[in-house]
């Protein structure tokens, strides 16, 4: 993608000061999603960088991962599966905990929604420190999946995102340095 529609998918992101806490400049995607075009565009984005690519299954990591992986699956021919927070699958799940800056969160996914050796897409909204993304690779690889690669619609990068997920194919649509 050229720098020129870079910036303008830049420009359908609302930036939010001082949400959700002061001192945190919150990137807002809801109004890029409102927006058709660029929708269309960033779902054409990610389906360019994965097609051809063998993906059995493509993960959409709750909550904005679910608006982009089901799309991103239709069109590269893979199925679909979501990663929920505790207690919202109904079926046998496996769960990873992981450490935050403030606390510690929990993932879960269905144990029968990865095969052995299958090949799978992570996709999420936003890669800053990497926790939830490296969770996710976690679970999937407890299941027997390959991590063929994980996709950013936004990435920040002065976060240390891409450091905890060091040794895996990362693709970022968007790149903050600040």
């Amino acid at each position: 993608m050229s720098t020129d529609a870079e910036l303008e998918l830049k420009k359908l992101i609302r930036e939010v000061p001082d949400f959700p806490k002061p001192g945190i400049l919150f990137y807002d995607i809801t109004t890029l999603l409102k927006d058709a075009s660029g929708l269309r565009a960033v779902i054409d984005r990610l389906v360019d960088q994965y097609r051809g690519r063998k993906i059995d299954t493509v993960i959409g990591i709750e909550s904005r991962g679910f608006i982009f992986a089901p799309a991103l699956a239709y069109h590269l021919g893979a199925g679909f599966v979501p990663v929920r927070k505790p207690k919202k699958l109904p079926a046998e799940v496996e769960s990873y905990s992981y450490e935050l800056e403030y606390g510690s969160d929990t993932l879960e996914i269905h144990k029968d929604a990865v095969g052995e050796g299958h090949n799978i897409l992570i996709v999420d909204d936003l890669l800053a420190t990497g926790g939830t993304a490296q969770a996710v690779t976690k679970l999937v690889e407890k299941l027997g999946g390959n991590v063929s690669g994980l996709a950013f619609i936004v990435e920040l990068e002065f976060l240390p995102g891409r450091e905890k997920l060091a040794g895996y194919d990362i693709y970022s649509l968007l790149k903050y340095q600040s």
